[in-house]
């Protein structure tokens, strides 16, 4: 059982760095199957479609990813529960640990997927929808405590400003990419965690 749970982590391992550097559609499981060195049949054991595949990686990425937003929150509480310096606190433990990886994120497989449903199931789509809504409540939460304490300077959306953090990760994931710069995730999650307080610190008279 140890051999198959092995086996099965590093299809997986393989298959989502492979993903994440040129797509779903562009890896093919000949070469998952050749870089795991099993035979296709030991893939389909684990496996039975490239639909499957998708779907485990997604549940994989969604619970790692879940699992680092608790650890963050969890840490910036420890370290102040006002919630708004408890947000302020974990983003900036965000921004530091993504500076501290050398070549940046490595990418996110919802985005990746999402860019290219055509090729999936409502199963995968259904789980693309349902990590964004997840990460929508877990965020909206937050902003939630916030407004108690700190009514905003301004009239906002909160599913809307709780989206904005998806929208600033994903999007600070292309511009890494695109201009070959580590650290752009890293600003614009700092760039955030400046609006927030912005947006919601008492004025000062």
């Amino acid at each position: 059982m140890a051999k198959q749970t092995n086996t099965r982590t590093r299809i997986l391992d393989i298959a989502e760095s492979a993903i994440l550097s040129k797509d779903f559609d562009a890896t093919s499981i000949e070469e998952i199957v050749a870089a795991a060195e099993i035979t296709k049949g030991g893939f389909f054991y684990h496996f039975p479609d490239k639909s499957a595949l998708a779907r485990a990686l997604i549940e994989r990425y969604i619970e790692a990813e879940d699992q680092l937003f608790d650890d963050l929150f969890n840490r910036a509480q420890d370290l102040n529960d006002d919630p708004l310096h408890m947000v302020l606190i974990a983003l900036k433990l965000m921004a530091e640990m993504l500076e501290d990886m050398p070549n940046g994120h490595p990418g996110c497989l919802i985005a990746t997927s999402a860019y290219q449903d055509r090729l999936f199931d409502p199963i995968v789509r259904d789980l693309n929808r349902n990590a964004l809504l997840s990460w929508r409540k877990r965020f909206r939460t937050a902003l939630n405590a916030i407004v108690e304490a700190y009514p905003p300077r301004d009239k906002v959306d909160l599913d809307d400003l709780a989206d904005m953090f998806t929208a600033i990760v994903e999007g600070g994931i292309i511009l890494q990419k695109a201009l070959n710069d580590p650290t752009a995730m890293a600003r614009q999650i700092m760039l955030l965690r400046s609006y927030l307080r912005l947006m919601f610190s008492p004025s000062v008279h």
